[in-house]
This record gives structure tokens, sequence and C-alpha cells, in this order.
């Protein structure tokens, strides 16, 4: 290793051996499954039943096939920060974060991941950060300035006793201090109280103006009907330009009910090209607002990529892991998806690079630019640090810039910034760069960079993915499908990899088939399974145990449980019948032009209540009955199913047929006890409502009654 290098990449080998040998030995009985299944098609009864079954296996098996890009070739990297050239030397960043409604995201959660990123350990005078605000709120404005005003005492602090918590809500609910090097405890204990003090009045102050009813002015007229504002927040009383704080700015486009506003990538397009008048800064981060900035050297550690001369030319950008601090020990809902940043991200990376993740990204502006002229356009043409605050008209181009009719007739959303067409703005984006050549890396450090809030109810976590499926399932069915558009632009493996991703929702077919058939045959005594005895059977229960066991070695070797295994079978289970379902329905429904596009943000105002259950363990089944019937109806059906099985399997001695298929009912059945317990047991408030479960019974013995009428 050269000492001057900025980082390295090592391959993970003995991962790579042992995902690449189960692939094979799991391809190869696929081949000897799919063999029973066809040689056995037409002498089979009932016919469709089976069939099914059949389409079904052969949908698991090409997603599986897929996802094995995944784990071809899995990297590690590791970053020399301190090999990076002096300060004056490292390129300018812009922050953009994203807010949309102080309802839901409330002011001060906000304003805290603004002064974690204004607070980063990187020169202030090349750092900006802007906030998005789409709801337009007032609230949002205040809370922008009075953060302002106390970043002035916070920035300072961090930097001279060398804070690492540099989220002010972490540091001061910290029971221990977190200094970079020690200090007098007497003069640092004395700066603490003073600082903390000017919190306390920082937060009370924006909350005061949240409970104030008049604290929305009479422009703000709501979330989807307001003019547009960009102001440069700074200290009007003050005369002197403040170089040691970053440049903060507000920006709130445009936004009206009868034109589109592209949700997300609309907003960020709007930051790209304000941003672009007033800094212009070649590189940029995207946080969501809730994603606070953890570690302070993050800048430094992308920037070890983005200034290597070996990749940096072709590097679009640098993906940091989605990790957050809200996370419970059992992790029921899979929150911190684990699957996806643990084991996928560091195996795509050995590729082209990881899929762009929404948030704690570090991207070149260039890459965003499709290689137009625009992106000279304004270079050099505005400077905010010469102009001082008073140039009038560069804030009045901005707010031209922010207006609704702006993009109109132009390559915005399609060849430039951020890409529409799905409500998966980084994903679209990131495999469209990937497409045009650009490459990325992933980085996760030991400490994480970034921390968000993750969603801690089922309800939220089943809209949340609906949303995500659904812009998945847009992009499949669109022209820029990954298996048709990305063939021949992107490496075999790394297409496979965008199109494992499109095809997440298509789960809900091959589960839907597999949890109800098997089990409506059951009940009515027909087998879909080899017997026992037959050495089919083997491949079967192969196939079966192998997946089972990949999984927990997954799990395992990123330093999961056992209980985390067992939890993330079960919430996958829950989201293909319920959010991988609707967000596919929903796709479907857009693409005929029956439903609109839509984006409802989760809440991040957190419900002690709640919030307890999913600590404790125990799923909160408050959630609308269209979401909670269908796994609940599925459960009802099997468990009715292996009662009905066992029962013929002891009075007929019919075990050998029926074995397999009482096996998946009793699988089923287990792996989903939480829901029988809120269903039976439960009668907090998180049980599932008798209403669902009376309709669930209903919906559960209409289909055995009239798939029993049709075998």
């Amino acid at each position: 290793m050269e000492s001057s290098n900025l980082h390295i990449c090592t391959p993970q080998i003995s991962s790579a051996i042992i995902n690449r040998s189960y692939a094979f030995f799991h391809f190869t009985a696929l081949i000897f499954l799919f063999y029973y299944r066809v040689s056995n098609l037409l002498l089979s009864k009932p016919f469709y039943p089976y069939l099914l079954i059949l389409v079904a296996e052969l949908v698991l098996s090409f997603i599986w096939l897929c996802t094995r890009a995944f784990l071809w070739r899995p990297v590690s990297r590791t970053v020399f920060p301190e090999r990076l050239p002096e300060n004056k030397e490292l390129p300018a960043i812009d922050v953009f974060i994203c807010t949309a409604d102080p309802k839901t995201e409330p002011p001060v959660e906000v304003m805290n991941t603004v002064l974690s990123a204004m607070a980063m350990d990187y020169p202030p005078e090349k750092l900006a950060v802007y906030l998005s605000d789409d709801g337009g709120s007032s609230l949002t404005l205040k809370g922008m300035r009075e953060a302002y005003m106390f970043a002035r005492s916070w920035l300072p602090f961090c930097k001279r006793f060398g804070i690492k918590k540099r989220c002010p809500k972490v540091y001061f609910s910290s029971s221990e201090d977190d200094l970079l090097h020690s200090h007098d405890s007497v003069v640092y204990e004395e700066e603490k109280e003073n600082i903390k003090r000017k919190y306390e009045q920082f937060k009370e102050r924006v909350e005061r103006a949240e409970e104030n009813d008049e604290s929305e002015d009479e422009s703000n007229i709501g979330n989807n009907d307001h003019p547009p504002l960009v102001e440069v927040i700074h200290d009007k009383s003050s005369n002197d330009y403040q170089t040691e704080i970053p440049l903060l700015v507000y920006v709130s486009r445009e936004k009206r009910p009868n034109l589109p506003h592209h949700f997300k990538a609309g907003a960020l397009n709007v930051l790209l090209r304000v941003s672009g008048i007033i800094t212009n800064s070649p590189y940029l981060l995207v946080l969501d607002c809730d994603m606070y900035c953890n570690d302070p050297t993050s800048a430094r550690q992308a920037m070890c990529f983005h200034l290597d001369p070996k990749i940096s030319s072709s590097l679009a950008f640098v993906q940091f892991p989605q990790k957050f601090y809200n996370i419970s020990k059992s992790d029921i809902y899979d929150a911190q998806i684990r699957t996806l940043f643990v084991i996928m991200w560091p195996g795509v990376d050995g590729l082209q690079g990881p899929i762009l993740s929404g948030t704690g990204f570090y991207i070149k502006r260039n890459a965003l630019y499709d290689n137009l002229s625009f992106k000279i356009h304004y270079s050099n043409q505005h400077n905010i640090h010469d102009n001082r605050y008073s140039s009038g008209k560069l804030l009045q181009e901005a707010q031209f810039l922010a207006k609704s009719i702006y993009e109109q007739h132009t390559l915005w959303g399609q060849q430039i910034g951020f890409l529409y067409g799905s409500v998966v703005e980084d994903y679209f984006t990131g495999m469209i760069l990937h497409c045009k050549g650009w490459t990325s890396v992933f980085c996760n450090p030991s400490i994480p960079a970034f921390l968000g809030s993750a969603t801690t109810k089922l309800n939220d976590t089943l809209i949340q993915g609906t949303r995500w499926y659904s812009g998945l399932m847009e992009v499949t069915f669109s022209r820029f499908c990954p298996f048709i558009y990305g063939v021949s632009k992107m490496p075999l493996l790394q297409t496979l990899c965008y199109g494992c991703l499109a095809l997440q929702p298509a789960y809900s077919f091959p589960l839907w088939c597999l949890a109800t058939l098997p089990q409506l045959c059951l009940f009515n005594g027909i087998p879909t399974f080899p017997k026992v005895s037959s050495a089919w059977f083997m491949i079967f229960s192969f196939i079966f145990l192998a997946s089972f066991l990949k999984h927990l070695e997954e799990v395992l070797s990123s330093g999961g449980t056992v209980q985390t295994w067992w939890n993330e079978q079960r919430i996958w289970m829950i989201k293909s019948v319920t959010a991988y379902t609707f967000g596919s329905l929903d796709a479907i429904l857009k693409c005929v032009g029956l439903r609109k596009a839509s984006f409802i943000p989760t809440t991040k105002v957190a419900d002690e209540g709640r919030v307890s259950l999913y600590q404790k363990g125990k799923f909160n089944f408050q959630t609308s009955t269209r979401l909670l019937a269908p796994i609940v109806t599925l459960v009802i059906l099997n468990m009715v199913s292996l009662m009905v099985g066992v029962a013929r399997m002891f009075i007929a001695g019919d075990w050998s047929n029926m074995f397999g298929q009482v096996l998946l009912s009793l699988y089923i059945v287990v792996v989903n006890f939480p829901v029988i317990e809120g269903m039976l047991l439960r009668k907090d408030e998180g049980s599932v409502p008798f209403s669902t479960s009376l309709l669930s019974l209903v919906l559960c013995m209409t289909f055995l009654y009239l798939g029993s009428m049709t075998l």
C-alpha cells in the first residue's frame, strides 16, 4: 500500500467463496426442482393450482438468482482522512436538507440536523447548508433564524473543545462527554452549562412559535399553494461577515395545486439551481431532515474518494449507510434495513458501486448535469461572500429559479438533476448515472456518519414500504426497466442488482400463491409436494433449509442474532402480502392512469405509548384494516388448514402425501405467532381489532369455500 493512498479497497474473499458455493448448490437443486415440476405438470390434478405454484416458484427463483449478483464480489473500504490536502485546498460542499411538514417533522428536530451539518469538521468558508421547506412554513423559517443565532455560540464551542457529537440534542442528552482531546475541566464545565442554557432558550423560542396561534403568517397559504421564498440567514444586527459560520440558506419553492412538483426530486432540483448561483460548490451532501451528522468527519471521509486521482474522474457519489438512533434490541419491523446496508451494498460496491439511497450521500454536482453546458452556466457569475448579503438581484434570481413554472419545457428531471418518473428518485437517478458510466462507492465507517429516526410503528413501516415499492414497480413498468434499458449500458451483474430491487414488490405474487394454494389443497386432501419417501422431497427440503441457513449465516456474520433472523423472516412475509402487494397495485393503477402519484411523509413525532410497545418487541397492529386484513387472513387460513391437515394425517394415515404442506403451514403459523397473539391473547391498544379479525375470518372461509368448489 502506498503511503499516499487516500483509501484502500479490500475484497472479502471468504464471504465471496461462501456465497458462490451456496449459489452453485442452490441453483443445481433448482434445476432438479423444475425438472420435477415440469415433468409432472400435465399429470397433476387439479391443473391450475399446480401451474400457479410452478409459476410462483419460477418468479421466486428468478428474484433469488438476481440477488446473487449482490453477493458475488463483496468488498470493504478503509479511508485515510489525515492524508487529505490542507484545508485551503479542499473543495467546497453544499449540504441539502429537505423537510415538508412541521407537524410531522418538528422544527426543533429539523434544526438539530441543520446545526449538526453546520458544525461538521470542515472549513466553514467552504461549507453551505441549504434547507428546502416544501411546506412553506413560517415556523421552519423562524427556526432557521433561531438556529443561526444559536450556531454563533455552538460552533465555536464545538471547535474549541473538540466535541464529537455535534448535534446539540444528542450532545446534551448524552451522559458522557465525548471530546477529541482533554481540556481544563472547570473551564469546560462552565462553558458547557452556558451553551446548554442557550440551547434551552433556543428550543423554547422555537417551540413557543409552534404553540402560537399566529405563528403562520398570511402569505403561508398551505402546503401545496405558496409562493417561492429564498432567504440567506444572517444576523442583521451585525455588519461583520461571520467567516466562522457556514452559509445558511432557507429555500421554499413555489407550489401550486394545478402544477406538478415532483416531490423530493423536485425539491432537490430547486436546491441544485438556487445553490448554483449562490455558492455553486462542486460537491453536494443530501440529508433527510431527521438524519443528523453523527460523525463530524464524514465530509473528509467522502473526500478520500472524491479526491483520489485513481477513481475521481468517474466517481459520481459516495454513499454512507442509513443508520438509526432509535432502533430497539429486537427491531421487530426491520427498521434498520439490515440486509440492504450490511449485505447488499458492500456486495454491489465490488461491482460498479452501490445504489443511490435517498440520504447520506456526497454527490458530484457535475454528475447531475449530464455533461451539458448548463453545468457552467452559473459558474463564477455570483458569489454570496463577495456580495455580502445585499444582493437583492441575486435573491430575486434565486426565487425565480424556485418558481413552479421554471422547469416547463426544460430538461430538468429528464436529463438534468434528480430524475422524475418515480417517487424513488434516488434509485432511478442512481441507475441512470451508472448507465452513463459513472461509478459509486460505499463508505461504512465504524462510527456511523449519520443517524436518523426509524419508523417504530407497523402502520408507518407499511405505508413507507408501499410508497417505495410502488416507485420501484413504476421503474419496472417503464422504458427504464433495468432488464431492458440497463442491460446494454451496465455490466450484467450491476444490471441484475438494479433488477433485483425493481422486482422486490414481485415477491407478493409467489408468497400469495405459496401461502394459499398448498393450504387450500391441504384442506381438500390434495398433495402439491412429493411424498416424504420420495427422493424428490429431499430437493424441496434442501432448497427450503439452505435458504434459511444462508439467511441465518448472513445475519450472524453481520453481528445479528437468531432473534434478528426470525424477525426478518416475519416482517418479510408481512411486507410481501401488504406493502409489496399494494405497492404493485398502486404502480399498475398509475400506469393505466387511474391513480395519481402521491407522497405522504412518515411522522417524526414520537408517540411514547407506541414507542414503548416497539422497545418491548411487541407489534402495534393499530393500522388500517386494508393493510392489516391480508396478513391476518393468511394466518387464519394457515391455522385452519394446519388443523385439518394434521387431523387428516392422524385419522386417514395420509401423512406421507401431506407432510410438506403441513410443514409449510406450520412454518407460516409459527413465524407469525405475534399476529395470533394480537388476535387472541392481547387486550392492549396494540392488539388486532376485533373487526379486522372477524373480516379476515369471513375472507378465509369464503376463499376455502369458493376454492374447494373449483378444485
